[in-house]
């Protein structure tokens, strides 16, 4: 559940990655540089005062982040597991990257659908406390996922875990096709994919023609 805490948390911690005060970030979102001074985050009578979706959105095209990565900040704050001022140091560490062609060749996934061997690029990524750690980078290659994701996005999955209706997903198919797609329904028979791209059309896939099934827990834009 969002809370008043966590919203104006995540804007302090947003401003903080890019080293601004929050007035700083105000000012760069073309904003009241005391929009979000602290002691306008409740009225005069006690009320709290949330910031505006347009406050929001402005925020976040002058940092250049997405919806995703803000609200992935707000549920770390929730949990206080690793973003400055949530109570730890924030770690990070390194993880596989590859692109889309080499994710659909053949050998180089093990049976959980995760990077192996060795040599592969290696990118940063922050290590949460409680993640088992399998965790590998893809990068976007091409437009047949915009308008969502873009050629050189670099999408975070996590294979092997329970994915939910409504969750963005990268799929393989044992015939080498991989794709990013938001999961509308999956049984022990099938699974039902909606595109991120309006141009291109739904998939449904008999699971005997999938190999692995990521989640999508992060994306940078």
């Amino acid at each position: 559940m969002l809370s008043h805490d966590t919203i104006w948390a995540a804007i302090d911690r947003l401003a903080e990655r890019h080293q601004l005060t929050p007035s700083g970030l105000a000012r760069r979102a073309g904003l009241d540089p005391t929009s979000f001074n602290k002691s306008k985050r409740v009225a005069s009578d006690g009320r709290m005062r949330w910031p505006s979706t347009e406050s929001i959105s402005k925020v976040l095209e002058a940092t250049g982040s997405s919806l995703e990565q803000f609200m992935g900040i707000v549920a770390s704050e929730r949990r206080g597991d690793g973003l400055p001022g949530g109570g730890t140091t924030l770690q990070t560490r390194s993880i596989p990257l590859l692109g889309f062609a080499q994710a659909g060749a053949g050998g180089f996934f093990d049976d959980g659908g995760f990077p192996a061997g060795q040599g592969w690029d290696l990118v940063e990524f922050p290590a949460a406390p409680g993640r088992n750690g399998s965790v590998y980078a893809l990068e976007v290659q091409g437009d047949s996922m915009k308008p969502l994701y873009r050629d050189g996005d670099i999408l975070i999955v996590e294979p092997g875990v329970q994915v939910r209706r409504g969750d963005r997903v990268v799929v393989k198919t044992r015939d080498g096709e991989v794709m990013a797609k938001v999961l509308a329904r999956q049984t022990t028979k099938a699974i039902e994919l909606q595109s991120l791209n309006p141009e291109h059309p739904p998939r449904n896939l008999d699971m005997t023609e999938v190999d692995w099934v990521a989640r999508i827990i992060w994306a940078s834009q």
